[in-house]
């Protein structure tokens, strides 16, 4: 496996709209979500958009894991690592919540970004087997976060309010954003602008 160089705000690769995959199961398509994966643990983040390496291509990797949220939150806060090819987001609540994020593309900064509760998306697996599940909490915002960059779209974008985007180090250090910038194993509350400020992807 090889660890792949991050594409930074500014590139074009990250405005663009990434083609679809024609066939989830080609082997360029297993080599590059195991090179995603390696290189987005080696960057300590919780998800990775194909975008995001320089390859304009229809495929996110992330997880959720538990010890992000509370004990008696609901399954669908959670997610395995999961590789998602063509995906296709539904969204099942209008209701959103104001929360921090991180962008491995653009290092060193958060923002409060709206995003909605509770989602559904579907999608491939890169064995060729459909994945179709619903999502809540920091599970649906990672997942919406990643397929944004999907369609060239920066959490930047989304945000209704500048002045809640800030340099991370400043951030933890005035307490500002929960636990601060952790380039992707901070937790954070994901339900108002104190939330979870991981570098997603």
């Amino acid at each position: 496996m090889t660890l792949l160089k991050i594409a930074r705000m500014g590139h074009p690769v990250l405005v663009r709209r990434a083609d679809d995959i024609p066939d989830p199961t080609a082997r360029e398509i297993r080599n590059l979500v195991e090179n995603m994966v390696e290189t987005m643990i080696d960057a300590q983040g919780v998800g990775l958009a194909a975008p995001q390496v320089h390859v304009s291509k229809r495929v996110i990797i992330f997880s959720s894991p538990e010890g992000r949220s509370d004990a008696d939150s609901p399954k669908t806060d959670f997610s395995p690592l999961t590789a998602l090819i063509n995906p296709v987001i539904e969204i099942l609540s209008e209701e959103q919540d104001l929360g921090w994020e991180g962008c491995l593309s653009i290092p060193g900064l958060s923002g409060a970004v709206p995003r909605y509760r509770h989602i559904r998306y579907k999608g491939f697996a890169p064995d060729g087997k459909a994945i179709d599940r619903e999502a809540t909490g920091f599970h649906a915002r990672v997942v919406q976060h990643e397929c944004d960059h999907l369609d060239g779209i920066l959490y930047t974008m989304r945000m209704p309010d500048l002045s809640m985007l800030a340099f991370t180090d400043e951030l933890r250090r005035h307490n500002l954003s929960g636990d601060g910038e952790s380039d992707g194993d901070d937790d954070g509350d994901d339900g108002d602008d104190d939330g979870d400020d991981s570098e997603f992807e």
